[in-house]
Order: C-alpha cells, then sequence, then structure tokens
C-alpha cells in the first residue's frame, strides 16, 4: 500500500512540475524515482551527494564552481535540494535554452547575489582555475590583468562591475562567453547520457550508483 502511495505521489508532483519545466511527466517521474534512491527517502540532497553527482557524471572539479552550482540548485537557500529543486535544475542544467542558460550562469558567477558580477567575484573564479595549474609565482598578477581585460569586453555601463544586461548582451553576441569564468554547464554528451537514462530504468539503475560513487579529494 506504501509503494502505491508512492507512486501516486510522483505522479501528482510530475504532473506539476511538467508545467514549469522543460521535461515531460515521464522523465520527471524518472527523475523523482532517482532522487527518491539517491535520498534514501529523506527528501533532501545534501552538498556532498550533490557535489558528488557533479564530479562523477559532470566532470566538475573546481571547488568554488561546485559549491555555487549548488547554491544555485538550492534556490530557497536551506543548504539542501529538495525533489522540486532537483527537478527544476536539471531542467535548465540539461534542457535550458541560451536565455535559460545566461541566467543560470550568471547566478553561479555573482557570489553575494548582489545581482552584479564584481571584479573580486571573477578574480576569485579565473585564480581558482589558473593559479593551482601553475608555479609560476607571477601567476596572479596575469590573472589581475585578465580580470582587467574581461571588465574592459564585457562592461558596457563602464560601472567597473557586470550587471545581468551587460552579461547577456555579452553572451548573445558570442556564446562562448557564457562559461568565461569557469565551466558550470555539463558538456553535450554528459547531459544525453543522463536524459537517454530516463527512458530506460535499467540505465537509471546505472547512474545511480555512478552518482553515489564519494568524490575522492
Amino acid at each position: 500500500m506504501a509503494a502505491f502511495s508512492n507512486k501516486k505521489q510522483i505522479q501528482i508532483k510530475a504532473e506539476m512540475l511538467a508545467k514549469k519545466t522543460k521535461f515531460s511527466k515521464t522523465e520527471i517521474e524518472a527523475l523523482l524515482s532517482m532522487f527518491r534512491e539517491l535520498t534514501k527517502n529523506s527528501g533532501k540532497l545534501d552538498r556532498t551527494m550533490f557535489r558528488d553527482i557533479l564530479h562523477n557524471q559532470f566532470k566538475m572539479t573546481d571547488d568554488i564552481i561546485m559549491d555555487r552550482v549548488f547554491r544555485v540548485f538550492d534556490a530557497d537557500n536551506d543548504t539542501c535540494v529538495s525533489a522540486d529543486e532537483w527537478v527544476k535544475g536539471l531542467s535548465t542544467f540539461l534542457r535550458g535554452n541560451i536565455d535559460d542558460r545566461i541566467k543560470f550562469c550568471f547566478a553561479v558567477f555573482d557570489m553575494n547575489g548582489d545581482g552584479f558580477i564584481s571584479r573580486e567575484d571573477i578574480f576569485q573564479f579565473l585564480k581558482n582555475c589558473i593559479v593551482k595549474q601553475t608555479i609560476d609565482e607571477d601567476a596572479e598578477e596575469g590573472v589581475k590583468d585578465l580580470v582587467d581585460i574581461m571588465i574592459k569586453r564585457m562592461d558596457e555601463d563602464h560601472d567597473t562591475r557586470l550587471s545581468y544586461d551587460d552579461f547577456q548582451h555579452s553572451v548573445k553576441k558570442e556564446e562562448l562567453l557564457l562559461e568565461a569564468f569557469g565551466p558550470c554547464l555539463p558538456d553535450e554528451p554528459d547531459a544525453q547520457e543522463v536524459l537517454l537514462a530516463l527512458q530506460n530504468p535499467d540505465d537509471q539503475r546505472d547512474l545511480i550508483e555512478k552518482w553515489s560513487m564519494t568524490m575522492k579529494c
């Protein structure tokens, strides 16, 4: 009886989320079932589990990027990702159009949520990405120069920070700038693996096993 009740709850939630996302009802039911298995019915995906998924499925390794992606998924800022946040976040992550992805990436790069990507935000992202890959003592100075270049290129209103409009206009002109400060979206093959698995229960079980592997630090 409990299993029937759980299935009915998933169907009802899927119908509601299908109106708010780019997934079909069947795909959402699969995502909700996978979420329930991953969270062992706790209803919450914590930061560690979420980072494991980003690493194991989407090959993300940058700690700052993974933390920021988690925070964008966690829309209500309660330090866990709920089933609704999981489906809505993946809708943008896997199926978002350019406008969806611009909003997502801007939110990732706006580290304090004040509506601007500051010079300090850009420096932190680029420093974390570049400096740890080199032993050059002058690497940080090189990062500062790169920050200046990016600000000059994207700051249309010349206030030394990037507003959403600055970011959106720049990306619309040159889409490569979407992830200019770090890779925060999945590569197409990794995204397709998830989308295809939503049609096959065996593939879903394989993904759950893959995602549940603890990330090696």
